[in-house]
């Protein structure tokens, strides 16, 4: 079942996408654009179209046209970059249409890639992994750094929040030669960073603990489940889940069993006791052929043999083994 819309995740605010020192965007105007002038950008937000919405989605312009304008923006006189609307741009393509209604703004590639971001995140379209990733790249831009430095000011504004290190404790390679003056624009620094991490989960209706918890694990994911969990095809937490099972083809096994019976998280979490529990009887069986092994080893290497008493302990001892292995 599709969740709700975040109500909070609709009421988008100017600051998630730019500062308040950024140039407003000129004016927009809505024209009728040839599809041959219009071209992707080199970086889209979504990556995977679910084949069944996209066929209907086909079939509605085949009967009624586009009826929402695709969003572009101009590159000179002939071209125009697609902002936001895929969806519609491709399936006035696969019906055939030669022109399609959009508005032109006039925007900077950042500009642009900001409000796709921005555009696809407000719709709820995304799944949760394209979702992830599309918050990350909107900080990467709003914090002009890059995508693993982010990441790692992510964990250290938890850190803070949590009151386990002060807002103005400063890292070691900040600590290096610090003057007062050096310090302070590193405080100065921290509150920025807090305040876009503020304003764009504010805006965007997430809370940064539950981001860093349940989303960024989503980037770690084994590439089996990250595949299915990019087409839709199971949910983020049960793709958690079923991560938690280090051996290839058991978890392959499990998501594909997920997948097929839609078994709910409470029986994948059942599914995963009873495997660990497997697991760690089968590792139990292995530990003790290998402690046989390894005494068996010693003792043909051992000066057990030179001395008749230990020989004839050996002996009840292998009397007592052919025993057990009598009765197996």
């Amino acid at each position: 079942m599709k969740p709700k819309p975040n109500p909070d995740r609709l009421k988008l605010k100017n600051v998630a996408l730019f500062d308040a020192s950024d140039e407003p965007l000129q004016a927009t105007s809505q024209k009728t654009i040839a599809i041959s002038k219009i071209v992707l950008p080199p970086q889209q937000p979504r990556r995977y179209f679910d084949p069944h919405k996209m066929a209907t989605l086909v079939e509605s312009v085949r009967q009624h046209g586009i009826l929402e304008p695709i969003l572009l923006r101009s590159l000179d006189q002939n071209t125009y970059e697609l902002v936001a609307g895929e969806r519609r741009y491709q399936a006035a393509k696969e019906v055939g249409l030669e022109e399609i209604p959009a508005i032109v703004r006039s925007m900077t590639q950042e500009e642009a890639w900001q409000i796709a971001l921005i555009e696809n995140l407000q719709r709820e379209e995304l799944n949760p992994l394209e979702e992830t990733e599309a918050v990350l790249q909107l900080l990467v831009l709003r914090l002009k750094l890059p995508l693993d430095e982010v990441i790692s000011k992510l964990y250290r504004q938890r850190h803070i929040a949590r009151g386990e290190i002060g807002q103005n404790v400063l890292t070691n390679s900040e600590n290096l030669g610090e003057t007062g003056q050096n310090v302070l624009t590193n405080a100065e620094n921290n509150d920025e960073i807090s305040s876009v991490f503020s304003s764009v989960f504010h805006s965007l209706g997430f809370k940064l603990e539950s981001f860093i918890t349940s989303r960024l694990p989503l980037l770690k994911l084994p590439p089996e489940i990250l595949e299915a969990l990019r087409q839709g095809r199971i949910a983020y937490t049960k793709a958690l889940a079923i991560a938690k099972v280090k051996e290839p083809i058991a978890r392959q096994q499990l998501l594909d069993y997920a997948i097929a019976y839609d078994l709910s998280l409470a029986q994948i979490t059942a599914r995963l006791t009873t495997l660990t529990q497997l697991t760690a009887s089968k590792q139990g069986e292995r530990d003790l052929k290998t402690q046989v092994d390894i005494t068996f080893r010693s003792l043909k290497k051992s000066q057990i043999w030179q001395d008749p008493k230990k020989q004839k302990r050996l002996e009840k001892l292998i009397q007592q083994i052919e025993a057990l292995i009598a009765d197996s």
